[in-house]
């Protein structure tokens, strides 16, 4: 057992998830937010680099794949952040981690990569699971914030799952340590222009909180998952990184006083079922659906 790639794998998916706690206590704007999180992100890549030896790897020249996938990268964020405001961190991080098995499903009738039927079957089970969490219908009870909240999602959802698409076209010669900074820095980039129609002050101690959001979340989320991708199988990894939406979950318990009932907790707990399952399945040989 490579406990040195499953603990990085378990931090990486850990720290990811604190970037709700650094939006609420800051209480910026999510493109503010979305911007120090992929802008110093990028820099604590290459001061870590620098200090390793490492920098030259970034002297190829970003492909055009990688530039998109940094727009894809911000979108993904900054829903997920807006999303976290306007409704439940649970709702949020939920919808969020449907994306990879929607991609699944724009890969098997687009990319060729064939979906099997344990793959079927688990999406309409984590499908159901989100039936569950959404209580069996479309609840505008928390009023028309909620409601913006659950559609802030659904794009997070839909560039995430573009993000994971376009990754897998990526020539796979190209280091993860170039991909990713030039990933951070293009999204940091298409953030810009948000940030220069809408000054918002910043206060001393929320610098501090954005610092914490370009290192925890943004750099040694990321570098952790490098670190673990080299270790262990993506499977496995993919495996592990569901413990991520139950850290959200924990999270919005313990800090936000967010309640979810007990049809809703099954639902959590069949999405993550599902996500687990597919992961574990992932490298197996099956019959593909035709």
């Amino acid at each position: 057992m490579n406990v040195a790639g499953i603990l990085s794998a378990v931090l990486a998916a850990l720290f990811m998830g604190t970037i709700g706690v650094f939006s609420r206590k800051t209480g910026l704007p999510p493109e503010v937010i979305t911007f120090f999180r992929l802008f110093f992100g990028a820099g604590f890549l290459s001061l870590f680099l620098l200090a390793s030896g490492r920098l030259h790897l970034l002297r190829r020249r970003p492909t055009w794949p990688i530039l998109l996938n940094g727009l894809m990268l911000a979108g993904f964020i900054v829903f997920y952040i807006e999303a976290m405001n306007l409704t439940t961190m649970a709702n949020a991080i939920m919808l969020l981690y449907l994306a990879p098995l929607a991609a699944a499903v724009v890969a098997h009738f687009f990319l060729g990569e064939r979906l099997t039927l344990s793959g079927a079957l688990l999406i309409g089970t984590a499908l159901l699971g989100f039936a569950m969490m959404m209580e069996f219908r479309v609840d505008f009870s928390g009023g028309a914030e909620h409601g913006k909240g659950l559609m802030f999602a659904v794009a997070g959802l839909a560039c995430y799952a573009a993000f994971i698409l376009i990754n897998r076209t990526i020539d796979s010669a190209i280091d993860c340590y170039n991909r990713t900074f030039y990933q951070l820095t293009a999204g940091a980039l298409c953030m810009v222009p948000l940030l220069a129609s809408d000054v918002v002050p910043i206060s001393a101690s929320n610098w501090l909180w954005l610092a914490g959001a370009g290192f925890f979340p943004g750099f040694l989320a990321i570098y952790l998952a490098v670190v673990a991708l080299d270790k262990l199988p993506a499977a496995t990894f993919g495996t592990l990184a569901y413990l991520e939406p139950i850290f959200v979950v924990f999270l919005g318990w313990v800090l936000f006083a967010e309640k979810l009932n007990t049809l809703q907790l099954c639902g959590c707990a069949l999405i993550l079922a599902s996500g687990v399952v597919k992961g574990y399945l992932a490298g197996r040989p099956a019959k593909a659906l035709r």
